[in-house]
């Protein structure tokens, strides 16, 4: 889905979405430290096994500290708001974080283009990640679907 609309689009909104839906559906999963950035490395070298860019070494980065901002409300995604905000904190700052690293250190842009331009579409790319997860997750607590256990 990423390197799709990246192709439509040349912005990396699509990406940022598959990556933070991901993350978030994977946590609410499991509620453990750890699995958002297993799934991360592992979604990262899949991706460049298929011939991906090496910009997914961002993403990567960006899932470890995704998954070390969740501590803040141990791993919990539920619908309580604590539990909400900490993890939608948690997904603009990795994304935004994500578009900062592949700007700068996988584009060689400017430290400014990445702060400003290319950070700012990354993190527009985890805010929608997070309208699509949340409801899902919403859906999920509600129909009292089982999570993972001893993931």
């Amino acid at each position: 889905m990423g390197r799709l609309g990246f192709a439509w689009f040349r912005l990396p909104i699509f990406c940022d979405l598959s990556v933070f839906l991901t993350l978030l559906l994977v946590t609410w999963a499991t509620s453990k430290f750890g699995t958002a950035s297993i799934v991360g490395v592992i979604g990262a070298i899949v991706a460049l096994l298929i011939k991906a860019s090496w910009h997914n070494i961002g993403f990567a980065l960006s899932a470890i500290l995704f998954d070390i901002l969740m501590s803040g409300n141990k791993h919990k995604i539920q619908l309580k708001a604590y539990n909400l905000i900490t993890a939608a904190l948690a997904t603009i700052v990795s994304a935004y974080f994500a578009g900062v690293i592949i700007g700068t250190v996988f584009m060689s842009r400017s430290v400014e283009w990445a702060l400003t331009f290319w950070g700012g579409w990354h993190l527009i790319g985890g805010i929608i990640g997070i309208v699509v997860a949340f409801p899902i997750i919403g859906v999920l607590e509600k129909a009292n679907v089982k999570r993972i256990k001893g993931a």
